[in-house]
């Protein structure tokens, strides 16, 4: 099965989104997608990468993923390395249809047949629409700046009454949700001034959940890397009478000795890792103590080759492993056939104002989430495609 023709994807109103078809000469097409920079990820991988892949086996994954090393070093999250996890992606697509099987029963098969879900409180606009780096927090939130789909608005309803929100998430059985209420202060102070009146309005959320639901409910609580280290552990202190479940991100993860500082002081698990790549990385956190939860995401980091190795990495030093989502439909559907097979997973990121919402306009199929937990995603492969109405769109840029 040799590899024929590579085609990129891009439409214009997902501007972050970059979606792969590897094709091959017995008519197969394996599926990949990544996020951010996608004009230039897409150039990368037509002016790169097509000259090591066009004509070759498909199935020689682990060669491929070598041959694709960017030549900047195994670390690197930016656009080679995008394109090469969106590409991997595919080749394992490709395999698991070659064999007939589910790629989580490819890759060795199921260690559970469900896993538990949090929701991550995003609204349907969340990220969607800003192709460039955005220089405030609230760029991103985009609140308003997509169709709701069933009243998900979830970023602004944790703002608003968190303790409604966790009661309807409990009753459709979602028993984690993560939330981020510090992040418009960091935008006031640029992470290094919280005063304690905005300290105690980011905690508002996290009682009114626990009024509301009580220990029912989990609470992930996400910093997005905006604080500096003696305000995040100011506000870590301040959380620890909510029992957060974790906490993700809480500075910039290019400092390993200052997170292992975070780690040593705060009795919470600390969740980090969604933006670095390969192993190599990991390895730094992990001898350092850095990491209580390793988080990874499949079209960063290296992608499914390289996605098994980090977890088996972490399982060596008894931490929990999590994927990380809201990037898209495709990588969701990966995450779930990951989630079901890697032994260390506790938890699947889901975010139910995508998943309700533009993830199925994207794609055919997408993993069964009920009463609060991922199921055995079908096959064969990725078992799912581009929607043939995506596909039909005339305003899409398609190159091959």
């Amino acid at each position: 099965m040799k590899i024929a023709a590579i085609e990129t994807i891009q439409a214009p109103d997902l501007p972050n989104q970059l979606y792969v078809q590897v094709l091959t000469d017995d008519g197969r097409t394996g599926l990949g997608e990544t996020r951010n920079a996608a004009g230039a990820v897409a150039a990368w991988i037509h002016d790169v990468a097509a000259g090591a892949l066009l004509g070759e086996d498909a199935l020689a994954i682990e060669r491929h993923w070598r041959a694709l090393n960017p030549g900047l070093g195994f670390n690197a999250t930016g656009v080679e390395g995008r394109g090469r996890s969106a590409l991997d992606i595919a080749l394992w697509d490709l395999l698991g249809q070659a064999a007939g099987m589910p790629l989580w029963q490819a890759l060795g098969g199921a260690v559970r047949e469900r896993v538990p879900v949090y929701n991550t409180c995003v609204g349907p606009g969340y990220t969607r629409r800003i192709p460039r780096v955005a220089r405030l927090v609230s760029e991103n939130w985009n609140i308003g700046g997509a169709a709701v789909a069933d009243g998900f608005e979830d970023l602004q309803a944790f703002q608003d009454d968190a303790g409604a929100l966790a009661r309807g998430l409990l009753a459709q059985g979602i028993r984690a949700m993560k939330i981020w209420p510090f992040d418009r202060f960091a935008e006031a102070g640029d992470g290094h001034f919280l005063s304690l009146a905005d300290l105690k309005r980011g905690l508002e959320p996290f009682r009114r959940i626990r009024d509301a639901v009580g220990d029912e409910m989990e609470i992930l609580v996400e910093m997005h890397a905006l604080w500096d280290l003696p305000h995040a552990l100011r506000i870590a202190e301040a959380l620890l009478p909510f029992r957060p479940y974790w906490i993700e991100d809480p500075i910039k993860a290019d400092n390993t000795a200052a997170l292992a500082e975070f780690a040593r002081r705060v009795p919470v698990p600390i969740a980090v890792g969604e933006t670095l790549a390969t192993r190599w990385c990991i390895r730094e956190l992990l001898a350092q103590g850095a990491a209580g939860v390793v988080i990874s995401d499949v079209g960063y980091a290296g992608g499914i080759t390289e996605t098994r190795k980090i977890a088996a990495l972490v399982e060596c030093h008894q931490i929990p492993f999590a994927l990380h989502d809201c990037t898209g439909p495709v990588n969701l559907m990966v995450n779930a056939h990951l989630s079901v097979h890697l032994v260390n997973v506790g938890l699947f990121e889901f975010a139910r104002a995508f998943y309700h919402g533009w993830y199925r306009e994207i794609v055919t199929v997408l993993p069964a989430v009920e009463d609060g937990n991922c199921l055995l995603p079908p096959g064969p492969g990725l078992g799912t495609r581009l929607s043939p109405a995506f596909l039909a769109r005339t305003d899409l840029i398609r190159r091959n």
